[in-house]
């Protein structure tokens, strides 16, 4: 193993600025990997764990998208403001910023994937190979089958959520706490829920702006920007080879991911089979040897 130094700093991005931090060297012959964080509007904690890859001697990437956690907050930005595009661009931008475009690894996780889908089908040429975990191809898939996994919750919970989703009380205790349920499952089955997770959630409970504009209230349907969102019809232009991981109780099932694996012509798929949403909080060792792994192929 190799000491993993950590650097933290700020790649301007327009009139904005993209909080960054780097574990590891980025002069090491390993390629780096860039780690892009779920939500829309999470924070790069709760994937954290994946910066243990480092110890390899291969340097990782986290950063807060713009909107969150470190990075430039704009409250005021609508709907028209937060785009796939948006977040693309700022993608470009640090990885231009830390001197990397002609060699790095992208791995996105949940919204992170999505946006890592949209990276790999403009076919960058930087772009050495792709992972995309618990993320789906469409958001219409993640909706269907959020009814699917709902419909196996007891009854009394399904109750309380559909009755205070009619009525648009989200905030409401009984309904957060029938949610919690649904989280606990597909979500994150490490309960309590581990710090790092903890540092994400409370975060987003101060500031959900992004994820309220692009997602919606909570994690069962989309109802913000994002809502007709799809790449299940340009996935096979993705060139680099590509990991697919999901958990076995995933809230981003197999139904959804499938697309990627259908349409993707270098492509693997990993299932977790004691995981949700969150393999690499859920079974750590194992994801981490499973992606760098991966990875380490694709070194040359």
């Amino acid at each position: 193993m190799q000491s993993t130094n950590v650097v933290e700093g700020f790649a301007p991005y327009g009139d904005w600025q993209t909080w960054y931090r780097v574990t590891g060297e980025l002069s090491s012959t390993k390629t780096p990997l860039v780690v892009a964080h779920g939500g829309p509007g999470c924070t790069h904690d709760y994937v954290l764990a994946i910066a243990s890859i480092a110890e390899t001697g291969r340097p990782v990437i986290h950063y807060d998208q713009i909107g969150n956690g470190r990075s430039t907050k704009l409250p005021d930005k609508g709907g028209d403001f937060w785009t796939v595009d948006f977040f693309l661009g700022e993608l470009d931008n640090l990885l231009g910023h830390l001197g990397i475009k002609d060699r790095y690894f992208l791995l996105g996780q949940s919204w992170g994937g999505m946006l890592g889908a949209e990276h790999g089908i403009r076919r960058p040429p930087g772009l050495k190979a792709l992972v995309i975990s618990n993320s789906p191809a469409s958001m219409a898939l993640w909706a269907s089958e959020a009814e699917v996994l709902r419909a196996e919750l007891p009854r009394d919970v399904d109750d309380t959520l559909r009755r205070h989703e009619k009525d648009g009380t989200y905030s409401d205790p009984a309904y957060l706490a029938a949610q919690k349920v649904y989280y606990d499952l597909h979500v994150c089955r490490v309960v309590p829920n581990p710090p790092e997770v903890l540092a994400t959630e409370h975060y987003m409970e101060q500031d959900a702006h992004v994820y309220n504009v692009m997602n919606g209230p909570n994690e069962f349907f989309c109802i913000g920007t994002l809502r007709d969102w799809s790449v299940v019809d340009q996935v096979h232009q993705i060139t680099a080879p590509t990991l697919l991981c999901s958990g076995r109780f995933d809230e981003a099932t197999p139904a959804t991911v499938q697309p990627f694996f259908d349409g993707i012509p270098d492509v693997r798929w990993e299932i977790f089979e004691n995981s949700s949403h969150m393999p690499f909080v859920e079974e750590p060792a194992r994801y981490i040897e499973v992606v760098e792994s991966f990875l380490a192929e694709h070194d040359g």
